[in-house]
């Protein structure tokens, strides 16, 4: 009977534009050290996208199905795992990851609900997963593989015995301590397929976290020791990495959760730094930088060039919704502060907020994003509470704690058709309302959000708001202005935000069934192949604005700030002139980002004040310092290279509105917009 035929999946969907592109570097983890373990008695075979594993458990099923568990994949796993039942009703079926409920009476519940789940291992899935493998060589024929590892528990994984009842293993939430134990999937080879210029390569330096947010799967203790791998390990993986990727490809993925925060990282950034002089790669890097030591995570990743951005994620700044997630531990404080030291190094700022976690209220999440605005922070990314199973925060004493009123709607771009003829359709469940958060104040925080990241994320507006904050305006009140006379907004903003807050109600459903039932229908499941629903609300109608509406938008913005400056009470004719000069620049940088031909038109525009030094000062000198003798003309143009990126990621996630919102999304934000280029010299006064 060997070797034994194994699949692993870690599945991403591709129906419309490609959901999520990272290499699938979890079942390589555990391919490799099956592999090492097993040699030629095990046959691996890797699957990222749907439709190929489709294929290949109705032409060859295999005797082992692993497939990883996350929220954007849990409903096509199980119906891929049905799909394989069919064909092969001795297969034994193997889950893993970290959408799993904590509890052990919500995890029976689970795995109650989906019988066609034989074993589940929870954490680290490499020695789970092996010890499955172990056992199941010990069958005398592949139809008895399933009986035959059921019959006993098995350390380190939850299994249905053979009455059905849970059994538990050994070890269950043990790790592996020394990672290099695990043969590296790149210098192996097991990962090259996936070098497909479709998917990001991802890097992985270290397992673990040491602090316990309660919203998060990686919140827990069983995850609280960080471990590592060998530098030397790191390093290779980096080569092997840039020698393999296509010329499209630019991005790297590194799946640490607090990258930059131990002091071995700043070796790591250094030799990214060499691989990118050598190899022109990664010019962005996707990563959770580390929620404390942001002097030394600064530091750390200032030879980057930018091409990592730092995150400084807060969720709250309200002091008693960070004690009620177990964030107390965070200083947000200190994170805040270092924001000038951040500028001064050539660094953007990001930070997320999470709206509606326990004790959230309107008028704190107000607070949370004025402090962030004060702080100058570059892009705030408002996020919905998401209900994870295997968070602190979704278990049932949580959720009558804080009186959770909750919906559920479609993962963004998550669903497609099978060959059995199903329609399966990701959902997600999410926080709406709470004992201190209506359900109309979190549709009107949702709007404000919206207008936020469109504005304030970087580049486009920057001299406006650093000319507001130079006439001591709190910018706060620009985004809560363009909030509540929004009916003075040109028309197309008017429609996009109207648009935007009816979307965001419209999307939520009182429970997945209603879900999977309404879009089994053929034509309601056409208006998600259409883009018309399961979208990303807010990147989806952020792609709308810059694609389509840049000009309209801008003209509101700067309506609004104009109002402000005028209402400080000492707006003179100077200050009028500086604001149209700053005016012309803001629409100049945001001409045509995504139009075909965007290399064809350069806007040129006369200035006679320096912005371009001035926005970079960092003794923060007033505008008027920088007022020119003679006006500068000033050309308004997209670099080749950047020309270039964008074409590439349209190519991967499509020129539509959806696909286009990944491309913005995905791009460094200094890549995106045009730059300004002097074409005549020209003298400070």
């Amino acid at each position: 009977m060997r070797p034994l035929k194994i699949y692993l999946g870690d599945l991403t969907y591709d129906t419309i534009s490609l959901s999520t592109e990272a290499f699938p570097l979890n079942i390589g983890f555990i391919s490799s050290y099956t592999i090492s373990r097993f040699g030629n008695d095990v046959d691996i075979t890797l699957f990222k996208y749907i439709d190929e594993l489709d294929k290949a458990i109705n032409d060859s099923p295999p005797d082992i199905l692993g497939l990883s568990n996350y929220v954007w994949c849990q409903r096509v796993d199980i119906e891929i795992f049905r799909m394989l039942l069919k064909n092969n009703p001795y297969a034994l079926t193997v889950m893993g990851g970290p959408n799993f409920p904590l509890d052990p009476s919500s995890q029976k519940k689970i795995l109650d609900k989906y019988p066609e789940v034989d074993i589940y291992v929870p954490v680290e899935g490499e020695a789970g997963f092996a010890n499955i493998v172990e056992h199941a060589l010990k069958a005398d024929s592949k139809e008895s593989i399933k009986k035959t590892v059921l019959s006993t528990p098995i350390d380190n994984c939850i299994s249905r015995g053979v009455s059905g009842k849970l059994q538990y293993g050994n070890c269950i939430g043990s790790r592996i301590k020394k990672l290099d134990e695990i043969p590296s999937p790149y210098s192996t080879e097991v990962l090259d397929k996936f070098f497909d210029g479709r998917l990001t390569p991802m890097l992985q330096t270290n397992r673990g976290c040491p602090f316990v947010c309660s919203f998060c799967v990686d919140g827990t203790d069983l995850v609280n020791q960080v471990n590592s791998f060998s530098l030397e390990r790191v390093f290779s993986d980096l080569r092997y990495i840039a020698e393999h990727v296509p010329e499209n490809t630019h991005s790297l993925f590194i799946s640490d959760l607090n990258f930059g925060m131990i002091p071995r990282d700043q070796e790591i950034c250094n030799y990214i730094s060499e691989i990118q002089k050598k190899y022109a790669y990664p010019k962005e890097i996707h990563s959770t930088t580390g929620k404390n030591n942001k002097e030394k995570i600064i530091q750390n990743i200032k030879s980057l060039k930018g091409a990592l951005k730092l995150w400084m994620s807060v969720q709250s700044m309200d002091q008693e919704v960070l004690s009620n997630i177990r964030r107390a531990n965070i200083s947000v404080e200190h994170a805040l502060a270092l924001a000038p030291a951040i500028k001064e190094s050539g660094l953007r700022t990001f930070s997320e907020v999470i709206l509606g976690l326990p004790g959230d209220s309107y008028e704190s999440h107000i607070d949370t994003l004025r402090q962030l605005l004060r702080a100058k922070i570059d892009n705030i990314l408002v996020y919905s509470c998401m209900m994870l199973p295997g968070s602190e925060l979704n278990t049932p004493e949580e959720r009558r704690k804080w009186g959770f009123e909750t919906k559920y709607r479609v993962l963004t771009r998550d669903f497609a058709k099978l060959s059995n003829g199903k329609k399966v359709i990701e959902i997600e469940e999410i926080v709406v309302g709470s004992n201190t958060l209506t359900f109309n104040e979190y549709i009107e925080l949702r709007v404000l959000a919206f207008l936020i990241f469109v504005t304030n994320m970087g580049i486009v507006y920057d001299p406006i708001l650093k000319l507001l904050r130079e006439q001591d305006v709190d910018v706060f009140e620009l985004f809560y202005k363009m909030l509540i006379n929004i009916n003075q907004a040109p028309s197309t903003i008017r429609n996009i935000v109207d648009r935007y807050r009816q979307v965001t109600i419209d999307e939520l459903w009182d429970s997945p069934e209603e879900i999977e039932t309404y879009y089994q229908v053929e034509k309601e499941y056409q208006k998600l192949l259409n883009g018309e629903e399961g979208i990303n609300v807010l990147q989806f109608h952020h792609a709308i604005v810059v694609s389509e509406h840049m000009e309209d938008w801008t003209n509101y913005v700067l309506s609004i700030s104009h109002d402000l400056l005028k209402e400080k009470g000492d707006f003179n004719e100077e200050l009028e002139h500086q604001f149209r000069v700053i005016a012309k620049y803001c629409r100049g940088i945001s001409h045509n980002i995504l139009g075909k031909d965007r290399m064809l038109i350069n806007p040129e525009l006369s200035l006679n004040f320096d912005i371009m030094s001035w926005l970079v000062d960092l003794n923060n000198s007033p505008l008027i310092n920088f007022k020119l003798n003679v006006p500068t003309v000033v050309s308004f143009q997209f670099t080749e290279e950047q020309s270039k990126m964008i074409e590439d990621k349209l190519e991967v996630f499509g020129n539509t509105t959806a696909g286009r919102s990944q491309v913005i999304k995905r791009m460094p934000i200094t890549m995106l917009w045009r730059k300004p280029v002097i074409l005549k010299t020209h003298q400070k006064k």
